[in-house]
């Protein structure tokens, strides 16, 4: 019998916490990521951010650009570039479809999640996104503020 792989308590998800704010979600995809040894080492230590990302489409093919992955600490003069374009896994129909939804103006893809699968594979969710306007983000922080002022006056003990 095969002995089953002990689960790791830590798990690695990496938000973008801006795309949420200033962005409109339309619709969402999980893609693979192409990386490179060290790059996966670093993104299983968590260090890595989605910090000024986006995605664009080149050939048939999706690309995020300007995700920084920290250098391994233990790696040799094979590291990685820290801030390269990497190429996402998506089905060719997903990539056409994302391809003609943000030809219409103000559409973009945003990677909004970076995270360890159950298999030790980094996947990315990508949404494809519309921006707010000032005043959405203003009603969006006033919403925010609501609800936390109410879960301060329900949780407080008298």
């Amino acid at each position: 019998m095969a002995k089953k792989k002990a689960l790791k308590s830590k798990t690695i998800n990496i938000k973008n916490k801006r795309a949420e704010f200033d962005y409109q979600i339309i619709d969402q995809y999980t893609a693979g990521i192409v990386l490179y040894g060290t790059e996966i080492k670093s993104i299983r230590e968590g260090k890595a951010s989605l910090v000024d990302t986006y995605c664009y489409i080149n050939g048939g093919e999706i690309f995020v650009k300007n995700m920084y992955i920290a250098e391994y600490a233990f790696g040799s003069f094979r590291n990685h570039a820290t801030r390269r374009e990497r190429k996402l896994l998506l089905n060719k129909k997903e990539i056409r479809s994302l391809e003609n939804d943000t030809k219409s103006p103000g559409l973009t893809i945003v990677p909004l999640l970076l995270y360890i699968d159950d298999n030790g594979r980094a996947k990315m969710d990508i949404a494809l996104c519309r921006g707010k306007k000032q005043y959405d983000k203003r009603a969006a922080m006033k919403e925010k503020d609501a609800k936390r002022e109410l879960s301060r006056t329900f949780h407080k003990e008298y």
